[in-house]
């Protein structure tokens, strides 16, 4: 009798919606000294190719398509030449959120899902971005998310203005994933809106809607200065 119901349960069991990976990588990198970071060698390869491959290894990824800069174009083309998954490597827009919509477009319509990450997210794992867009798949919604450790104090005018509850925040991370249709409706009204947001949840949050948010990981770190770069080494030779 348990096995029967069981065997009911899994037949109403939607399969996983097919999700595409955006992957931005059209930044200037102002704040590296100089460093191109998307092609700064980690663990002996450029970054880009680590953050490719995890999204290529994970079975919840059935596209993916690299969004960066004119010129590294062909030089990202050939790096990415024998990941299937990989769809296409096209420009990016004058602001986040234009590379992003750029990266939708290049999607086959099998696509339901969107991932959206930074392609200076080296270190996601497997885990984090499979458990996100599984929650994605159930909530419409959803983005990986780690606790804040230090005090936050809101700034205003050289003084603070007030501290919020530390156990109320949480840091954002990447991959954010959404129902396709939604992340694309969010992202044309900032744009009819004139809101320039700087993430994708929060263009989803413009409309009122709310986000799941699963567990994160520290390691999944952006890489924005030579600092940021150097402790991403030390975890890559961790796992030696």
């Amino acid at each position: 009798m348990i096995l029967t119901e069981v065997a009911k349960a899994a037949r109403k069991v939607l399969p996983l919606k097919k999700c595409g990976a955006v992957i931005v990588a059209a930044g200037s990198a102002s704040r590296m000294g100089g460093i191109d970071k998307v092609m700064a060698p980690l663990g002996g390869e450029p970054m880009i190719l680590r953050t490719v491959r995890a999204f290529q290894s994970c079975s919840a990824i059935k596209e993916i398509v690299i969004v960066t800069r004119e010129d590294l174009i062909l030089p990202i083309t050939e790096l990415c030449g024998g990941f299937d998954k990989v769809r296409a490597v096209v420009r990016g827009g004058a602001s986040r959120q234009a590379s992003v919509k750029l990266g939708l477009s290049a999607f086959t319509d099998k696509m339901e899902l969107a991932a959206v990450h930074d392609g200076a997210r080296p270190l996601i794992s497997q885990a984090v971005i499979d458990r996100t867009v599984r929650a994605a798949h159930t909530y419409g919604g959803a983005a990986p998310v780690v606790p804040v450790k230090d005090t936050i104090k809101v700034y205003e005018g050289g003084f603070i203005a007030s501290t919020p509850d530390r156990e109320t925040l949480r840091a954002v991370q990447t991959p954010q994933v959404f129902d396709l249709d939604l992340l694309r409706g969010a992202l044309e009204k900032a744009d009819k809106d004139g809101a320039a947001v700087t993430d994708d949840c929060s263009a989803v949050e413009r409309l009122g809607l709310k986000i799941r948010l699963v567990e994160g990981e520290e390691r999944n770190l952006k890489v924005t200065t030579p600092m940021d770069l150097k402790i991403a080494e030390m975890l890559l030779e961790e796992e030696l």
